[in-house]
């Protein structure tokens, strides 16, 4: 685990809480405000003595242009045409039901990895006992060469990683206890 207990559940809870906020966010966005799919987007620049401005306006395709969409046009009438040249019509579409599946989807999965958090922060008391092979597994001569020096970290074993790892270490030195033995008894007898 990479948080000691208290962290965890500070952890945990401050993720919960984020995460309601989040939906709760998008819940009123989404009620306060009834976007379109299709847009026409006008950006005009300055010209003369007027300041560029963009104007967005919900209209069919073949109606995007400076006239359908400025408005109110702010030059007067016989610099019109020469205003509308200038300005960049683009017609826009989205799909906010791709949008919001989306969202949900990564909502989703968000969810589920807290909860899954929340389980094993539940369950991991429960499969974590006493491991019975920290114990010596030689006579007491040999222990004190033989036992593994770990951190106060390592002695933990907090991830499933750390304990295999442990348990290879410890089968290691016993192999190498075993080709030790092997070879003294080897040499006794030639």
């Amino acid at each position: 685990m990479l948080f000691s207990g208290g962290s965890s559940w500070t952890l945990l809870v401050t993720a919960v809480v984020f995460a309601l906020l989040l939906l709760l966010d998008a819940a009123i966005v989404a009620d306060a405000k009834n976007f379109e799919d299709v847009r026409c987007k006008c950006i005009c620049p300055p010209y003369r003595n007027f300041t560029g401005n963009i104007y967005n306006r919900n209209v069919s395709q073949k109606d995007c242009n400076c006239l359908h969409v400025v408005d109110p046009m702010p030059v007067p009438g016989h610099d019109v045409e020469a205003y509308c040249l200038l300005c960049e019509c683009k017609y826009e579409e989205r799909s906010s039901n791709t949008i919001k599946v989306t969202i949900i989807i990564y909502l989703s999965v968000v969810g589920a990895l807290l909860l899954y958090m929340l389980f094993l922060l539940l369950v991991d008391p429960l499969i974590r006992k006493h491991d019975a092979y920290t114990q010596p597994l030689h006579n007491e001569d040999d222990s004190e060469e033989m036992r593994p020096r770990m951190s106060s970290s390592q002695a933990r074993g907090n991830t499933v990683l750390e304990r295999v790892e442990g348990a290879q270490q410890r089968w290691k030195k016993q192999v190498q206890e075993q080709r030790k033995t092997v070879f003294d008894r080897h040499k006794l007898l030639s």
